[in-house]
């Protein structure tokens, strides 16, 4: 993709508060006609830089509302793959990263209440060859639209 200039860093910005917002809402904004933020969008789309858009959801109103991340550390031969697999399949499970150094892993999980979440990491235990467990619980969060 050639380089993206501040009209289309102004664009992503715009789709990451609100990914329904209309071509025609944000070419008012950034001062272009609707077919150029349109042509501007799909160019973006077209070469990965957008990759899709999603909902974002309240957790706590699902009956989610308790969010930690569990560090899990594995036997030095374990492969990555192994690590993914021993934690994609559990339901609670939100993401895997796996990562450079200690730990091997980082996974995000929503639980219902802390029963739930001591039940999901004695699940992580006994799956792969973890070797060792430290959660951290989230009390608040921001990320960056």
């Amino acid at each position: 993709m050639a380089e993206m200039d501040e009209t289309d860093h102004s664009l992503l910005r715009m789709l990451r508060e609100d990914g329904r917002r209309t071509f025609s809402e944000m070419a008012a904004e950034v001062g272009l006609s609707v077919a150029a933020v349109k042509r501007r969008v799909d160019r973006m789309r077209e070469s990965g830089v957008i990759t899709g858009f999603t909902a974002q959801v309240d957790h706590a109103k699902l009956g989610w509302g308790i969010e930690a991340f569990v560090e899990l550390r594995y036997a030095g031969t374990t492969p990555v793959r192994e690590i993914v697999a021993s934690a994609y399949t559990v339901q609670e499970v939100q993401a895997v990263f796996t990562i450079a150094g200690d730990p091997d892993a980082l996974v995000q999980v929503r639980v219902r209440d802390l029963d739930h979440l001591q039940q999901v990491i004695d699940g992580l235990r006994r799956s792969g060859q973890i070797t060792g467990t430290k959660t951290l619980m989230v009390l608040g969060s921001w990320s960056r639209a």
